[in-house]
């Protein structure tokens, strides 16, 4: 099982010699993936989404330019968004950033997905939200296309190419997809178009029911039921630390092939707190 660790959005300093210090330290440590979750607008009104509302005034960095930033000054650890809303952005756009981004990392992209919640973001950003799920079903197909093929036509509902291409090859072909979001929809699609899930939920049991129903889908398909990863994960803070080793082998025992840990929640500023807190979790684990 792989074990990343979560970019402390919010609570880090918007300094770039912190968010360096940051990267390097994680990859130093032994990390194998760093992950960066975003949002482009804040808003004020998430809440009646029943989600966690960021406001405009909380610091949230834009994951592809952060992760390029990252990207130019680490040379091993994996570089993961978790999750793009990927349905407020144009997928042409979104291929060329990520086959830039996968190229001049040398091939560290993964590239995590979700179809969001916030309804005010997707109006500030010009998008469509009611059809966000049927959009992003079909983005994933043109993503894989642009990226393993020099010229595309297609012709979708709501795509429309003709002999174009993104100029610019990543070294992935195709770029690793992973996905949020447990909705009977969203396990659909991972289940058919995934290539591993990344689930916000810390409920194992929960988890073990969607991954064998995804992987049910997957086989109906045609595909293997190995075929669709699992990235776990929990909030180090939340969790006393003589109980982070049971949490880690939970998450190996539910089939996780990746494992993501936060260090936010500890009221923490600095990239030095939170990367200690990251090495005494190491130190802790087996």
């Amino acid at each position: 099982m792989h074990i990343g660790l979560q970019f402390p959005n919010l609570e880090l300093d918007a300094d770039p010699s912190a968010i360096r210090e940051l990267a390097q330290g994680a990859e130093a440590l032994g990390f194998h993936h760093l992950t960066a979750f975003e949002h482009v607008l804040g808003t004020t009104d998430g809440q009646r989404a029943g989600q966690q509302s960021y406001d405009p005034t909380v610091l949230i960095h834009e994951p592809m330019t952060l992760l390029s930033f990252i990207a130019a000054v680490t040379s091993r650890i994996e570089l993961v968004t978790s999750v793009l809303v990927l349905p407020q952005r144009q997928t042409a756009l979104v291929a060329k950033q990520t086959a830039e981004l996968d190229l001049l990392s040398g091939g560290r992209l993964r590239l995590g997905v979700g179809v969001g919640w916030n309804e005010t973001e997707f109006g500030g950003m010009g998008a469509d939200f009611t059809t966000r799920g049927l959009r992003a079903t079909e983005q994933i197909e043109v993503l894989r296309l642009l990226w393993t093929q020099r010229s595309v036509t297609y012709h979708g509902r709501f795509h429309h190419l003709t002999a174009s291409g993104i100029t610019v090859s990543p070294v992935q072909r195709p770029i690793p997809i992973w996905m949020g979001g447990s909705s009977e929809p969203a396990i659909r699609r991972l289940g058919l178009l995934g290539d591993g899930w990344m689930p916000m939920a810390e409920e194992l049991g929960t988890v073990r029911n969607v991954m064998a129903h995804a992987r049910e889908i997957a086989v109906e398909a045609g595909r293997a039921p190995d075929a669709i990863g699992l990235q776990g994960r929990f909030a180090l803070a939340s969790v006393p630390p003589e109980e982070w080793q049971t949490r880690c082998d939970a998450w190996a025992e539910t089939g996780a092939t990746h494992l993501v840990v936060g260090t936010r929640g500890a009221g923490f500023t600095t990239s030095a707190e939170h990367l200690r807190l990251a090495e005494s979790f190491l130190a802790r684990i087996s």
